[in-house]
């Protein structure tokens, strides 16, 4: 297969957001590696799906270097995966170490992968989904 087609690597593409990510970077004929715990497989050959949970460093690593294998390059990491739970930090049980594994270890690993990969191709993006309640706290939710 050719190299001259553009790589997006989309993480939490299973659904919603990451979903629409795919399809739009698929109408933009970019090749697409889309990564999520539960995603189903895919009948369009331009879309590698690479299933597991991207805290698990071995997702991360899966994706990036299958998506290399596969499609010869990586020019757009989409930091798409994240857990949001709506409650107070001191009833935070062993959901919040869910919480640190996508949201920090995830984003950490798959991002040093795809950054390896786009320096030796001397170019790339990296793109960083969040929640708006980042920049416009709401006091109701904690």
């Amino acid at each position: 297969m050719g190299t001259d087609q553009k790589v997006a690597v989309i993480t939490g593409s299973s659904q919603g957001i990451g979903a629409a990510l795919v399809r739009a970077y698929r109408d933009r004929n970019y090749r697409v590696v889309a990564t999520a715990r539960s995603i189903r497989p895919s009948d369009d050959d331009q879309v590698l799906v690479v299933p597991g949970d991207i805290a698990d460093r071995k997702t991360a690593e899966r994706a990036i270097s299958e998506g290399v294998a596969r499609f010869g390059r990586i020019d757009t990491l989409i930091n798409n995966a994240g857990i949001f739970i709506a409650k107070p930090f001191t009833e935070y049980t062993e959901a919040y170490v869910a919480i640190l594994g996508v949201n920090v270890a995830g984003f950490f690993h798959i991002t040093q992968f795809a950054v390896a990969e786009m320096e030796k191709q001397g170019s790339g993006h990296v793109v960083q989904i969040t929640t708006s309640l980042v920049d416009h706290a709401f006091a109701g939710v904690p």
